[in-house]
């Protein structure tokens, strides 16, 4: 009997460990890399806490979630503690907590983020304002997210990305944007610190 059941537990944690490995790796391009620079002079301390999703491509990842939110925390260690969540349509939250390691040359804004180890997919910021008020990120081709402090952009900043992502071959008009009923069914949705 006891055998039996090992045997279920083996095969019930290599089935999960199978799923997760599937999941993570049809949502991020194992090997492919932006053909944008990631930014230079990139300072982690500044780039830590709380930011809201502006908008994103399509991903499998995100599907049907709004008001999406990421808190990045510096470990002593180096590494990066990131935590996603985001609002459901039926009103519940969705929450993953991950790692980013550096994956550049120091000061360079290239990581790679986990939320399924060992497997990690890059996270390069391409676009960061002075004051780190905004952050455009892709990952490899095909992802990419902005970022900002606030939960929505002046007309200048939005100008000013749009401009970025169309003058380097970004289809903008794929973009799903956290504007209008989004923004007002999580109007007092304020998920982490």
């Amino acid at each position: 009997m006891e055998k039996k059941n090992f045997f279920r537990l083996r095969f019930f944690c290599f089935a999960t460990a199978s799923f997760s490995a599937a999941v993570f790796l049809s949502s991020c391009i194992v090997g492919e890399k932006s053909p944008l620079e990631a930014v230079k002079n990139f300072q982690a301390e500044k780039y830590m806490g709380k930011w809201h999703e502006i908008a994103r491509t399509p991903n499998p990842f995100e599907k049907d979630l709004f008001r999406v939110s990421a808190f990045y925390s510096l470990e002593k260690d180096g590494s990066v503690t990131v935590v996603n969540e985001g609002v459901l349509p039926d009103g519940g939250r969705k929450r993953i907590t991950g790692k980013a390691l550096s994956a550049g040359s120091k000061g360079e804004g290239l990581l790679k983020v986990t939320f399924f180890r060992p497997f990690y997919g890059e996270y390069r910021i391409v676009k960061l304002s002075g004051d780190y008020r905004y952050s455009v990120v892709v990952s490899g081709k095909k992802y990419l997210w902005i970022l900002a402090r606030e939960q929505t952009l002046s007309p200048k900043e939005k100008e000013e990305i749009l401009a970025f992502l169309e003058k380097h071959s970004f289809d903008v008009s794929k973009l799903i944007w956290e504007e209008g009923d989004a923004v007002r069914k999580g109007e007092d949705f304020s998920p982490l610190p």
